[in-house]
């Protein structure tokens, strides 16, 4: 066990796992345990009582034959016809009477009708007890619970009392079976909460050796951010291998995340410091001489005011991709009809950009909404469009597709510029990232369009990919899931 900051004790648990496991085989073990040890006892206490009923019918029946009330001769008569003293007269009678009339542990007692001890075989724990009922009951011995069998012995002739019979049962064997049975549970009590203990700590030892993999990244991860380290892939197929998939996937996420915050940072800075250090150069370059130059000071007032303008779109840019990252949280209810946007882009570029040829192959039918906010699905639309202008130079032409999935609505831009190589494809969508820095400057371009139209449509559930080869052009794909029931819109 090990302190833990905020006072508490840590438990590992591996060991909360063997505590469970074992109080709860112990209590499912103690139900099944309690419940067979009171159907065993209860099975032979019953045992019990049945051969004590059996003795008292096996030594009433006979003697029930006498007319008169019992004697000491006629109990003789009855139980040893033969005369062979297979018994000792007198109230002491120390052995069974017969074997087929009593058993060993059963201890016989019987009375004429006022009371009189005529014969027994033993000395009883009970107290006499002359009743005209038969009973059986259950009364404290020395050391332990005895049973006792009172009845009346009638005549089968005149139906009159001629004696009494008692009979006890001392259940010593019962007693026995019963103090073997109880040790026999306890230590098979003691044995399943131990087994089954060491096998829970066996087992979560094993099932959960993975935590302990995921435990040990985290606190390298947590001291280092940076470090690429990873929780090692097992081949086990269950929840916690999706975990450890899971918690990966998510180390590479902020991985990613991390270095392009840093690189953000990085050309945040590179970009706002070029825009400034030619202000404060035109600034100190009036503040010195320029100021009285006429010519001088239009020269710089122009180019401050285009590196200024050029730092308002580059704060714009990066509020836009701000809120581009939260548009699942602001605009989730919003809904579109996706052909009224294209429609709309489509006929603005045409007007803007009269010198190239704009194609729209819409094979929709009907009206397709999408959940996503109308400003920002054009938006993208209109930085998709605006970078197929900037890079179509010598085939100044731009075709629009508009079609249906499954349950998708997909939106094709395609242009027949420049072109994009294979590794400066991958990462179009990054923030900052041009893929030719000097000619994307003289285009006006900051590096955030793309990222801003990729972090839109990924809000909304979408996806936008690129196909591209240097020389025969871009195109760029937006995916969006339909609405099947749409509400109505305003």
């Amino acid at each position: 066990m090990k302190s833990q900051k905020n006072g508490k004790r840590f438990v590992s648990l591996r060991l909360k796992w063997a505590i469970g496991t074992a109080v709860g085989s112990l209590i499912i073990f103690f139900i099944v345990a309690i419940a067979m040890f009171t159907s065993f006892t209860q099975n032979l206490f019953q045992q019990e009582r049945s051969l004590l009923n059996q003795g008292m019918d096996n030594i009433s029946q006979p003697l029930a034959k006498n007319d008169q009330s019992l004697t000491k001769h006629s109990i003789e008569q009855v139980l040893d016809p033969n005369n062979n003293h297979s018994f000792v007269r007198g109230a002491d009678y120390r052995r069974p009477v017969v074997k087929e009339l009593s058993d060993g542990h059963l201890l016989v007692n019987i009375y004429n009708p006022q009371g009189k001890l005529l014969l027994s075989t033993g000395h009883l724990e009970g107290k006499p007890s002359l009743i005209n009922e038969r009973q059986v009951r259950i009364a404290q011995g020395k050391h332990h619970k005895i049973l006792l069998g009172h009845m009346p012995i009638y005549s089968h002739d005149t139906q009159r009392v001629i004696g009494y019979l008692q009979i006890e049962n001392n259940l010593n064997s019962y007693a026995k079976s019963y103090r073997q049975l109880r040790l026999v549970s306890i230590m098979a009590l003691c044995l399943v909460v131990l087994a089954s203990g060491l096998l829970g700590y066996a087992l979560s030892y094993f099932l959960l050796r993975p935590l302990g993999d995921i435990h040990d990244t985290v606190k390298v991860i947590s001291k280092d951010p940076t470090k690429n380290v990873r929780v090692p892939v097992s081949n086990r197929n269950d929840e916690l291998a999706e975990l450890i998939d899971m918690f990966n996937d998510m180390l590479d996420r902020m991985q990613r995340y991390i270095e392009q915050q840093s690189q953000f940072v990085s050309d945040v800075s590179h970009e706002l410091r070029t825009p400034v250090a030619i202000i404060q150069g035109h600034l100190d370059m009036l503040e010195r001489w320029g100021k009285d130059d006429p010519q001088v000071l239009s020269d710089s007032l122009k180019a401050s005011l285009i590196e200024t303008k050029r730092m308002k779109n580059l704060v714009q840019e990066m509020l836009d991709l701000s809120r581009a990252e939260q548009v699942e949280i602001n605009y989730r209810n919003e809904k579109t009809v996706v052909n009224d946007v294209v429609h709309q882009v489509f006929n603005n570029f045409k007007m803007l950009y009269p010198e190239f040829t704009f194609n729209l192959d819409d094979d929709l039918d009907e009206k397709i909404t999408v959940n996503i906010y109308r400003d920002h699905l054009e938006q993208v639309l209109v930085i998709l469009c605006d970078n197929a202008v900037k890079y179509s130079q010598d085939r100044k032409e731009i075709h629009i597709t508009l079609s249906r999935g499954m349950n998708t609505v997909e939106i094709g831009i395609q242009d027949f510029g420049e072109g994009i190589a294979p590794e400066d494809a991958k990462r179009v969508f990054d923030r900052f990232y041009r893929v030719d820095k000097a000619r994307s400057r003289k285009k006006g371009g900051n590096g955030l369009g793309l990222s801003i139209a990729k972090r839109l449509i990924e809000g909304y559930h979408g996806s936008i990919s690129l196909e591209s080869s240097p020389g025969a052009g871009s195109l760029f794909k937006i995916v969006l899931p339909i609405i099947e029931d749409p509400e109505s819109l305003e």
